[in-house]
């Protein structure tokens, strides 16, 4: 099940590996950050993306010698993985944990553009994952962690002077079905439903900056929203020439909220497809967004961030309503009623610094 980097179906026109060349480490990119890929409008990417979870600080950035400590095998230690946490790149632990591959440069892209992502296939790449709580994070920091505590000198060279609550998550197959198994007690364990998706996508900020990768915000970024599975679309508004689109962060599933601090974190290998939208074909595809907006067989879903939750469902029902102002000819007031009686709004995570709300419309609704 362990999918290495080069081997097995590799269904894009391009393949991105990440190495410490072609990938930040907590960092997101810039106007000024050189593509490591160009390619043309609606080409397909296949990117073997890698998890932060094995490779941090408070797990001795060692992924071999961890999972040894949970009976995962050698050859099962994804090599890119290795690599990356044996590199020079210099990270600290309260930095951003993600590791982002890219920047892909996109032909034509132009700010006012949107960058539509269709998500074409998500394969998992090992057949492990971590959730993760660690101290200051979370959605009840100062109670969780229980029990331990973050010493002032924590140090990679003792992962444990962190106090951080790590469980491995061993991942199996029943009728065709990846579960995910938490397990504790004696012989005891909870298992899930695997329903993988890059929790971070997004386009350069218009800023010459440093751009840290936990907010998101209307560059999308560390979304974490959890319907942007294969088969899934995302819209992003282009600030920059040629994009520079990334991605990272990967599950293989999330609860909505992310309450712990990290969902099941796990390698993925994703094959997308860049196209860039201009003017009519933006407008008709989600009407006259300005955050980034999400699109599945089922749903349109509008997203609205904000470091108050509060503040991020406003968001969210302004956006709502103003896609079906814009894309369904709904009277404002209308939409605002219909959002009442049959919107869900979501939250997408609380985690993050910059809190997320998604709303799903369903498409159904409007077949008439």
């Amino acid at each position: 099940m362990t999918l290495q980097p080069r081997e097995g179906r590799i269904p894009g026109d391009h393949y991105l590996e990440t190495t410490p060349e072609t990938a930040l480490w907590g960092f997101l990119p810039n106007r000024a950050s050189a593509p490591v890929l160009n390619v043309d409008s609606g080409a397909t990417v296949t990117i073997d993306t890698l998890s932060h979870e094995g490779i941090l600080e408070d797990q001795g950035r060692d992924p071999l010698a961890y999972l040894a400590g949970f009976g995962v095998k050698a050859t099962e230690v994804l090599e890119d993985s290795r690599v990356f946490a044996a590199s020079d790149l210099t990270h600290s632990f309260d930095d951003g944990p993600h590791v982002v591959t890219g920047p892909i440069a996109v032909a034509g892209a132009e700010p006012g553009d949107l960058l539509r992502v269709d998500v074409l296939d998500l394969a998992i790449r090992a057949p492990y994952g971590f959730i993760s709580n660690r101290h200051g994070y979370g959605a009840l920091p100062g109670e969780f962690p229980e029990g331990t505590l973050r010493r002032e000198d924590a140090d990679v060279l003792d992962p444990t002077s962190f106090g951080s609550n790590i469980h491995f998550t061993d991942v199996t197959e029943n009728g065709g079905v990846l579960y995910g198994n938490l397990r504790f007690g004696e012989g005891r364990g909870v298992r899930f439903p695997l329903r993988p998706f890059l929790g971070l996508m997004g386009v350069a900020r218009d800023t010459d900056e440093a751009v840290p990768s936990v907010p998101p915000g209307d560059h999308g970024g560390n979304m974490d929203v959890n319907e942007l599975q294969a088969g899934s679309s995302l819209y992003l508004p282009v600030q920059t020439a040629g994009a520079l689109f990334y991605a990272g962060d990967p599950h293989y599933a999330q609860g909505d909220g992310e309450v712990a601090l990290t969902a099941l974190e796990a390698p993925l290998r994703a094959t997308l497809r860049l196209t860039v939208l201009k003017d009519g074909a933006a407008r008709a595809a989600v009407g006259a967004i300005r955050n980034p907006f999400v699109e599945t067989d089922t749903h349109w879903i509008p997203t609205g961030m904000d470091p108050d939750l509060n503040e991020a469902m406003k968001k969210a029902v302004r956006a709502a309503v103003s896609f079906l102002e814009t894309h369904q000819g709904v009277p404002r007031a209308t939409a605002l009623a219909y959002l009442s009686a049959a919107g869900d709004f979501e939250v997408s995570q609380v985690v993050d610094a910059v809190k997320g709300v998604h709303c799903m419309i369903r498409k159904a609704d409007f077949g008439a």
